[in-house]
């Protein structure tokens, strides 16, 4: 395992000041959001010029790309084609785990299985992975529902984000049933009030959770994914969160 930071940590900031900032930070590894709405690249964009967006993550100066989370905002046929698209950015700057969102509550769940099964043929043309995150008022909110998830979709892993577990309706029960399943990590400190709080002051057990993912012979990221919060240093949080974890490694 080795420690990331995702680079939605930084939504202020241009994608050449995010890249300088982590190596002030002196992280090494990045988690590229390609969002329609915020991210440091659009998949749109992508979907546009290919070329032009493959060499934008190879200049990347000491920061190497070890996963993307893409968020497409298009119709359904629209939608495919640019996730495509960043599949074969992934294959191209050599990242093995692309990140997308579950549909929302309510949405019916064969319709969501059939969606991310084509995600995932799609996926594997270019040898990509797809992690679907857990996340409160998503289909994986809760732990057993992505577990059937994951073993209706052949091939589908989870991006576990710890938080949405504490702080959502589950509500800190166990999630030990959905490790099998993990091919990304995402992390911050959560209570069960607030989703983000300051490095200390919540409910993740960070020592247990690694040991839990090394028994599951998980060996990739594990990408500090934290939001500026007022009254707080970010820059020194986002600096106590990967000494912590490279400490515990």
């Amino acid at each position: 395992m080795f420690v990331a930071a995702a680079s939605d940590s930084f939504p202020d900031l241009s994608f050449q000041d995010m890249l300088e900032r982590l190596v002030d930070l002196e992280y090494t590894a990045l988690d590229l959001a390609i969002h329609e709405q915020g991210g440091h690249l659009k998949p749109s964009e992508v979907h546009a010029d290919l070329p032009h967006a493959i060499d934008v993550c190879r200049c990347t100066k000491r920061i190497t790309p070890c996963a993307l989370s893409v968020d497409i905002d298009a119709d359904e046929d629209e939608y495919f084609r640019q996730f495509a698209s960043c599949c074969k950015l992934a294959k191209a700057i050599k990242v093995v785990t692309i990140t997308v969102r579950s549909s929302e509550l309510g949405t019916p769940f064969n319709a969501e299985i059939e969606r991310l099964q084509a995600l995932v043929a799609i996926a594997s043309l270019e040898g990509v992975r797809v992690g679907v995150k857990n996340e409160t008022g998503r289909i994986t909110q809760d732990p057993d529902t992505t577990v059937v998830m994951c073993n209706n979709v052949k091939g589908l892993g989870l991006t576990l984000d710890p938080s949405h577990f504490i702080y959502g309706p589950h509500q800190g029960g166990s999630y030990d049933q959905v490790m099998k399943y993990v091919c990304h990590v995402l992390l911050r400190d959560t209570t069960k009030q607030q989703l983000q709080v300051r490095i200390g002051q919540g409910e993740v057990e960070y020592g247990r959770l690694i040991t839990q993912l090394g028994r599951a012979k998980y060996d990739r990221a594990l990408a500090v994914s934290m939001r500026p919060l007022p009254g707080l240093d970010h820059n020194a949080e986002m600096r106590k969160m990967r000494l912590l974890l490279e400490s515990l490694l």
